[in-house]
């Protein structure tokens, strides 16, 4: 009933599709840390469906987008077991043939789903995003980095997304993407250990 209660005011929401993968092996080598990969997706009825060009989408985006932004943090909690489960993030658009890019950017990039999104995460990175126009069924990547140090090189992945049946030509999929930790077995370093670099240095080398 309580799921109902989050759903039911999403305007035109069709469906709700979960992807969920664990890593335990890599190249034959055991995980030091199994990761847990999450992508929660929401089908909606484009809200500006049929009516053309539209100068004002924000009227939407404020009934819409806060809505999609809880639904979706929820599911990635529930799949994690807990906002500290939850170590990266991201977030995706996918608009069908008949809609423009603008509108799942406006359903993802604004306040009204990207803080929702945040504060449920208890992150405080800007979200990393993809966004495209596609068929129905097509993949779209969706990449996700640290939900609090967006610069942490071994959290910087991508989690494959697709709908068999959606988006439709008149709807959006909308997606929030979580991973419980780094790649598997990452070990490239980062900003804190990196060598001072210069394109000058490297010309040199030569």
């Amino acid at each position: 009933m309580a799921q109902q209660q989050r759903t039911g005011h999403i305007r035109g929401l069709r469906k709700v599709v979960t992807v969920t993968d664990e890593v335990f092996l890599e190249l034959g080598r055991p995980v030091a840390t199994p990761v847990r990969r999450v992508a929660a997706a929401a089908v909606i009825r484009n809200p500006w469906a049929g009516r053309g060009f539209v100068a004002d989408l924000g009227s939407a985006v404020a009934d819409v987008a806060p809505g999609l932004g809880r639904l979706l943090a929820d599911r990635l909690i529930e799949e994690l077991g807990g906002e500290d489960r939850i170590e990266s993030f991201g977030k995706a658009a996918v608009v069908g043939l008949d809609g423009e890019i603008e509108h799942g950017a406006a359903l993802i990039h604004t306040p009204y789903f990207g803080n929702v999104l945040r504060e449920l995460a208890e992150g405080t990175s800007i979200i990393v995003f993809s966004d495209d126009r596609l068929a129905a069924g097509e993949p779209l990547t969706v990449p996700v980095w640290h939900k609090t140090a967006a610069a942490t090189r071994s959290h910087y992945q991508t989690i494959p997304v697709r709908v068999a049946d959606a988006p439709r030509p008149d709807e959006i999929v909308v997606v929030a993407a979580a991973a419980s930790g780094p790649r598997p077995n990452a070990r490239i370093g980062d900003r804190r250990s990196d060598p001072e670099i210069r394109l000058a240095d490297l010309e040199t080398t030569r």
